[in-house]
């Protein structure tokens, strides 16, 4: 097995477990991205690979981007470009994956660490979990999948409240509002989560590939093409003013000043 920097991965009867790991927050950087995609074409291809578990270090799943890690260019970021090389890739690739991939919440998921949780097909999460939009918190807008997977699992008007507030989803409000299949306490998730992807390994997984395959053309057909719009339009974002002063309050842990400009 690769050594691997930020993630620990490990192969078990089938079932291949990454531990996003990258102190603090497990937030992502350039690197970490590089390996999750190679993790990910690693499972795509070794036969012995038969269902895939995804889940955080520490108590946290994943804070997204980490935005201390992004390229500047001009002190300007081109969100496009960025996205083009990131979290695209990693949510076509978990989508078109014909492996089942259990996603195992211990903690907050924001931004695009909301995405890449909802890029699991199925989603266990700790009492503690919490769902945070995160985007508009600095200004910026929907990106990771999130504007096709948030109100097809939870509905438009819920989606929108969720991306307009920036409020956190609990782990029984996401429960009752199908983002997640089980909530379970902090102390059994890794083993409930362990033996779900166990369960899962030892099924037909070349009919759950196609069954996958059938789900992603009747629910997310349109998925790459809303990538590369969500792309476009964080692009658009990136430029306001708004996202200069939520970066900058960011920075001074202080409330933003927007002004819708």
């Amino acid at each position: 097995m690769t050594d691997y920097k930020t993630l620990q991965v490990s192969l078990d009867r089938g079932v291949l477990k990454v531990v996003l790991d990258r102190p603090k927050a497990n937030a992502f950087d350039q690197a970490m991205v590089d390996e999750l995609l190679a993790v990910l074409r690693s499972a795509e291809r070794e036969a012995e690979v038969r269902c895939l578990l995804l889940t955080g270090a520490g108590r946290i799943f994943s804070a997204g981007q980490d935005l201390g890690a992004l390229g500047q260019v001009d002190g300007r970021v081109s969100f496009r470009s960025h996205l083009a090389k990131t979290y695209n890739p990693i949510i076509l690739r978990m989508r078109s994956l014909e492996k089942p991939i259990v996603g195992a919440i211990n903690g907050p998921a924001a931004g695009a660490g909301l995405g890449i949780a909802l890029a699991t097909d199925i989603r266990l999460a700790s009492e503690r979990a919490r769902f945070v939009f995160g985007f508009s918190g600095i200004g910026l807008t929907t990106d990771s999948g999130t504007s096709i997977s948030l109100p097809r699992l939870i509905g438009l008007p819920r989606a929108s409240y969720v991306a307009f507030t920036n409020d956190p989803v609990s782990a029984q409000d996401a429960l009752d509002w199908g983002l997640v299949h089980k909530v379970l306490p902090d102390a059994d998730l890794s083993d409930d989560a362990d033996a779900l992807a166990s369960r899962l390994a030892e099924g037909p997984t070349r009919s759950i590939g196609l069954t996958k395959r059938a789900f992603n053309r009747a629910v997310f057909p349109d998925l790459a093409e809303a990538l590369d719009y969500e792309a476009h339009l964080q692009e658009i974002a990136g430029q306001t003013e708004d996202h200069a002063e939520g970066l900058a309050a960011f920075k001074e842990k202080r409330p933003p000043r927007f002004r819708g400009v």
